[in-house]
């Protein structure tokens, strides 16, 4: 993968960057809540956020309060400084187990979350894909897009792979082939794409491949 994509956050910790933006979560942009982790006030907002959110008392199946609630945990353990703390500021009801699952969600790339923000990948999904690290984050969430993956299938392969099994080997196993794409081409693009891959006696997606490789590096 190149070296310019990241697998961990780089926006500040309880920042609202995907719940804000009205492209994705339409009027509800306006309603974003952020969480500063150096303001004791905000840390105290986060608590009682996390609280209504691990009780059960707000999220359900909202995706966009489930990011809210993923922001709330990662900020109040920044500001705090450990899960324990932030579970016990949290009150009653809520484990660091819980804490530390909905953290790694806020934690991952903005462009997987954007996903997950639009309704496309379940939070209960994204947050076995929180589990796994690096490039692979990456692979198992496009691969979930793709493929149709369900959460059980999700859950599933990011055991594999923290299990110590490579990723590509991992969505093998469940009938995936990583990289493999459907989509729709202008019908000039397509045919011209068609006869040029059988003059180099090459497979399409070989041309595609350098195609972007050389857009990318642009």
């Amino acid at each position: 993968m190149s070296k310019e994509y990241r697998s961990d956050r780089e926006t500040p910790v309880g920042t609202p960057v995907v719940r804000a933006d009205p492209t994705i979560t339409g009027d509800r942009a306006a309603e974003a809540v952020g969480f500063d982790p150096d303001d004791p006030e905000s840390i105290e907002e986060a608590a009682e956020v996390v609280h209504e959110f691990a009780t059960g008392a707000v999220g359900g199946n909202d995706h966009v309060l489930m990011l809210r609630g993923a922001a709330a945990c990662a900020a109040l353990v920044r500001g705090l400084g450990s899960y324990k703390a932030a579970a016990a500021a949290a009150g009653e009801g809520v484990t660091i187990s819980f804490i530390r699952k909905w953290a790694r969600v806020h934690d991952l790339p903005q462009s997987i979350r954007r996903h997950v923000a639009r309704g496309h990948i379940a939070p209960t999904a994204a947050k076995h894909i929180a589990r796994v690290t690096t490039d692979d984050r990456y692979l198992l969430a496009w691969a979930s897009l793709d493929a149709g993956l369900t959460v059980r299938d999700i859950r599933s392969i990011a055991s594999e792979i923290n299990n110590g099994e490579e990723a590509e080997t991992a969505l093998r196993n469940h009938g995936v082939t990583p990289g493999e794409l459907t989509m729709t081409l202008p019908r000039a693009e397509y045919t011209e794409l068609r006869h040029r891959a059988s003059m180099e006696n090459r497979e399409p997606g070989a041309i595609v491949a350098d195609a972007l490789a050389a857009y990318f590096s642009e």
